[in-house]
């Protein structure tokens, strides 16, 4: 049985953790034992004299799974740039084996695992992998995020053809309005519904939070089976 979902998006900045921490929350008032996971994250701030991402820490509040922080997070970044230039800054190697024994272990614990990407579905990790290798790495499929502005058509249709290419499942995407002023935001939205293959989970409205998000349960329970 799959226990975990890849959230990515169509780019950075559209809305991934507040899709992630949603999905997570939705879980536990069902009464599962969820976990959030971060694999890769950039831009970190030092709290206590350890870097934290704030994304891996919005995870961990949502889920109710306790688990060490390098499962959560295994590869943390200070500078705000893309994952494969920050870790050739720290010298470090992203390690897909790493990501994947992290994962095992919080599904051995959690009954849903939220995975969480960096950026965009191609952002580069090294030379040879990228965050689409993550999710074949895990073998999960995936939630796009499509930032709702100017542009996210052709992101849309992009990224759903690299999820293809890739072999990876898209189960279903999320509308998230990050403009509040998109012009024709309804008829952008109806030609997604249209030309995307999976289902749309759900329209979120422009907010700081998605606390009362309705998921479409319909068109994951295929897939996750409580």
């Amino acid at each position: 049985m799959t226990q975990g979902v890849f959230i990515v998006g169509t780019d950075t900045g559209v809305g991934k953790t507040r899709v992630a921490t949603a999905l997570l929350r939705a879980w536990v008032r069902r009464g599962l034992r969820v976990a959030g996971m971060k694999p890769v994250a950039a831009g970190a701030v030092l709290r206590g004299g350890v870097l934290r991402s704030e994304d891996a820490e919005a995870l961990v509040a949502a889920a109710n799974v306790e688990a060490p922080w390098d499962w959560i997070n295994p590869y943390c970044f200070a500078p705000p740039v893309a994952p494969h230039i920050a870790a050739m800054r720290a010298g470090v190697s992203i390690d897909m084996t790493v990501i994947r024994d992290a994962y095992h272990r919080l599904a051995e614990r959690a009954e849903r695992v939220v995975v969480e990407g960096a950026g965009g579905l191609l952002v580069p990790l090294s030379g040879r992998a990228d965050m689409a290798s993550i999710a074949q790495e895990l073998e999960i499929p995936v939630i796009l995020v499509v930032g709702m502005r100017l542009g996210c058509l052709n992101h849309a249709l992009l990224t759903a053809q690299a999820i293809a290419a890739r072999g990876l499942a898209l189960v279903g995407w999320v509308a998230n309005s990050i403009d509040p002023a998109m012009e024709e935001r309804r008829a952008n939205l109806a030609w997604l519904q249209g030309q995307l293959a999976a289902p749309c989970l759900g329209c979120l409205p422009y907010a700081d939070t998605a606390q009362n998000w309705a998921m479409d349960w319909s068109a994951l329970d295929a897939v996750f089976r409580a």
